[in-house]
C-alpha cells in the first residue's frame, strides 16, 4: 500500500511556479498565544525538495548581517501566498553556495523572460484578479428624477 495514495494532497493555488534563484516573498499564518497573523518573509529560493505531500521549499535573506534561512512546506495551509518578486538566472539545483558568499557577491543576475512567459504571467495575473475581485451585483439605472425649479 502506498502512502501517497492514502494521502491526496491538494496543491495551493497561491503558489505560483518558480524555481532557485528566483526572489519570492512569502505571507505565512503564524500563531502567537490565541492570535493569528500573517507574516512576511522575503528572500531568494536556495531549495526545492520534491517528495510528494513532503515537498518544500527554503528561501534565504540576509538580515543585519545575519543570515537567516526558513523552509516552507508547499501543501501547508498556513503558507497564505507566494510572489515572485524577480526570477533569477542560475545554472544550479541547489544554491548552497551562497551560505558562504557576503551579501554583495551574492547577486543574482535576473533572467530575461521570453514573449511567450510574459504573455503567460500577464494571463496568469489577469485569471488572479478576476478570482479576487469582489461580484458586484448589476442594479437597474435608476429613474429619471424629475426636479421642480422653484420659480
Amino acid at each position: 500500500m502506498n502512502v501517497a495514495s492514502i494521502l491526496e494532497v491538494k496543491q495551493n493555488p497561491n503558489i505560483p511556479n518558480f524555481v532557485p534563484g528566483d526572489t519570492i516573498r512569502v505571507s505565512s499564518k503564524v500563531v502567537e498565544g490565541d492570535k493569528e497573523r500573517t507574516q512576511l518573509f522575503q528572500g531568494v529560493v536556495i531549495k526545492i525538495k520534491s517528495s510528494g505531500a513532503g515537498s518544500s521549499f527554503t528561501v534565504r535573506r540576509v538580515t543585519y548581517g545575519v543570515g537567516v534561512e526558513r523552509t516552507f512546506p508547499i501543501y501547508s495551509p498556513r503558507v497564505e501566498k507566494v510572489e515572485v518578486m524577480r526570477r533569477g538566472k542560475t545554472r544550479r539545483a541547489k544554491l548552497y553556495y551562497l551560505r558562504g558568499l557576503s551579501a554583495k557577491a551574492s547577486r543574482i543576475k535576473e533572467r530575461r523572460s521570453t514573449p511567450q512567459e510574459l504573455e503567460g504571467e500577464l494571463a496568469e495575473a489577469a485569471k488572479l484578479e478576476q478570482e479576487e475581485a469582489p461580484v458586484l451585483e448589476q442594479h437597474p439605472e435608476p429613474e429619471q428624477i424629475k426636479t421642480v425649479s422653484p420659480e
